[in-house]
This record gives C-alpha cells, sequence and structure tokens, in this order.
C-alpha cells in the first residue's frame, strides 16, 4: 500500500507542475470529443467542493499562526487580491466593450479569491510558499462576502446580481467544503498525512473536469470568440501579477515574498468563477468562458513567470545579495 500511494504521489507531483499542459491537452480532446465531456458541467460545484475539500485537508493549524507572524505581506496580498483584479476586470470590460455575458465572466474571475494553484507555482518559483498558504487562506475565507459584493457592484451594469444568492453559492462550494478538510485534518491528521500526496492529483482531475465540460457545452462559441477571451484573459492576468509586484515593491516586502504575492494576485479561483457563472448566471452561458480560458492560461503564465523570479533568486544567491530589498 505504501509503494501505491508513493507512486501516486510521484504522479500527483508531475500532475500539478505541469497542469497548464494536462489542461490544454484535455481542452482540445472536449474540443474535438464533445458528447463524452459535456456531461460534466452537470457536475461543476461538486468538482470545485472536492478541490475546496482538499485544499481545506492542507491547512494545518500552525498555517494560522504563519498568518499571525507576517500580517503586512498578508495584508498586502488580500488587499491586493480584492482591489487590483476586480478594477483591472472592470477596466478591461469597459475598455473593450465586451457583450454582457463575457464581461459578466470577466469580473466574475476578478473577484475571486486566489486559488490553490498559486501555492504550487510560488514554490516552483522559489517564493514564499508558507505566505502563499497564508495569503491563499485568507483570501478564501474572505469570499463568501468579498466575492458577491465586488460582482454586485461592478457588473450590475451589465446584468442583474442576486447578491445573496451568490453568497449561498460560495459558502456551499468554498466556505463548507475548506471548514469540513479542515476539521478532518485536525481530528485525523496522521491518518491525512498518509493519504496527502494524493490530493493535488484529486484536484487536478477535478479540475480538468471542470474546465473539459466547458469547453465541450461552448465548443462552437469558443471558435467566434475565444480569441478575444483570451487576450482579454492574458491582459488580465499579466496585470494583476505586474501590479502585484509593484504593489509588494512599493511596500519594500523582500523578494521571495513578493514572488508569492505577485503570483497570489494574479492566480484567481477561476473554478470559483466557473461555478458561479453555471449555478447564478444560467441565462448568460457565455459567462463560464472567462474563467475556463483563465483556468488553463494562469497556469501556462504563472509558470513562466515563476521560471523568471527563481532565475532572479538564483542570480541574487550567486551575487551575494541576501535578499532584503524588494524586486
Amino acid at each position: 500500500m505504501e509503494n501505491i500511494l508513493k507512486k501516486i504521489g510521484k504522479i500527483s507531483s508531475f500532475a500539478s507542475r505541469y497542469i497548464g499542459i494536462i489542461i490544454i491537452a484535455f481542452s482540445c480532446l472536449a474540443f474535438f470529443w464533445r458528447d463524452r465531456f459535456a456531461w460534466m458541467t452537470n457536475y461543476t460545484s461538486v468538482f470545485l467542493g472536492v478541490i475546496m475539500f482538499g485544499m481545506g485537508l492542507t491547512i494545518r493549524l500552525e498555517d494560522f499562526r504563519a498568518i499571525f507572524s507576517r500580517p503586512k505581506e498578508v495584508i498586502i496580498g488580500a488587499v491586493a487580491q480584492y482591489t487590483i483584479m476586480p478594477v483591472v476586470a472592470w477596466v478591461l470590460c469597459k475598455v473593450m466593450n465586451l457583450p454582457a455575458d463575457l464581461a459578466l465572466g470577466v469580473i466574475l474571475v476578478g473577484c475571486c479569491p486566489g486559488g490553490t494553484a498559486s501555492n504550487v507555482i510560488t514554490y516552483i518559483a522559489g517564493g514564499d510558499v508558507a505566505l502563499s498558504v497564508g495569503m491563499t487562506i485568507v483570501s478564501t475565507l474572505a469570499a463568501p462576502v468579498m466575492t458577491p459584493f465586488l460582482v454586485y457592484i461592478l457588473a450590475g451594469a451589465w446584468v442583474e446580481v442576486s447578491f445573496w444568492a451568490m453568497v449561498l453559492s460560495v459558502v456551499k462550494v468554498i466556505l463548507v467544503p475548506v471548514l469540513l478538510g479542515i476539521l478532518l485534518r485536525t481530528l485525523a491528521g496522521d491518518h491525512v498525512d498518509k493519504v496527502s500526496d494524493v490530493m493535488p492529483l484529486i484536484s487536478v482531475v477535478a479540475i480538468v473536469m471542470i474546465i473539459g465540460g466547458i469547453v465541450a457545452i461552448n465548443a462552437e462559441k469558443i471558435l467566434s470568440c475565444g480569441v478575444l477571451v483570451l487576450g482579454v484573459v492574458a491582459i488580465h492576468n499579466f496585470c494583476g501579477m505586474m501590479l502585484g509586484l509593484l504593489a509588494a515593491k512599493i511596500f519594500h516586502v523582500e523578494y521571495t515574498r513578493t514572488t508569492a504575492i505577485a503570483i497570489e494576485v494574479g492566480m484567481q479561483n477561476s473554478g470559483l468563477a466557473v461555478s458561479l457563472a453555471a449555478a447564478n448566471f444560467a441565462a448568460n452561458p457565455l459567462a463560464t468562458l472567462p474563467g475556463a480560458i483563465f483556468s488553463v492560461w494562469h497556469n501556462i503564465a504563472g509558470s513562466i513567470f515563476a521560471g523568471i523570479r527563481r532565475s532572479g533568486a538564483e542570480n541574487r544567491t550567486r551575487t551575494g545579495e541576501n535578499g532584503v530589498s524588494a524586486a
């Protein structure tokens, strides 16, 4: 059994590192074999709940202590998360004069908390993983209030938004699964540790199924507006990471923590955006598309950014810099 878990752990590590490529591959399959993937959209909220439950299982009580030990960086990250990405989303929708469905989808992505993929990308980048986890926890726990509120304020110009319906959706697919995961880890931590390496693989499978389903049912629409959405998503993601980097630099955050903040701000829980669009805006079917494309793009762009930041960290080490100043 132990050998099996080790092998699964290796597969899980590989899948987490190359999630962007895996998502692209299965998105292509979903595009051409739509009937095999379309059914997955019926279980979007379930898949997202599984992902968030897995996130809860990774959270230890000492993670909360880490949050309070570095409040400055956590506050910078949380404030940047819920200001930069929502505002950039709104500006892009206005400047590019997006149709209502697409505008709603872009704003949903911008108003979501940080995604768990940011923790993996931060690790690859050589950033402060503990800080990344702390920021993800804080933004996720704030999501039941912040995400519906921001969507209500920013998307109201395009569609009618039910604030309380969105609050209930976020509580069901984010807060409850995360808290259940934390509770299970608290009560049975030793047993959870034995299968902890398997959870990232389950999360990868779940996000692939979410995106595969969305691609399958929107294949024709992707042909007509996919390039436009990809362009908006790429700009959104790039602005998030660069402005997150700038915010950290303004407050003189050290290099590895600057990396964590930039990645956290730029990488959203786009699965939540897809789930909220499907659950609350059935009359706007294209609203799921930006979240699905963002899920693919932010892993690719995040990996590239991680490589750049890791090289920068290695150069600083070779030149004898201590990394105290921000970069």
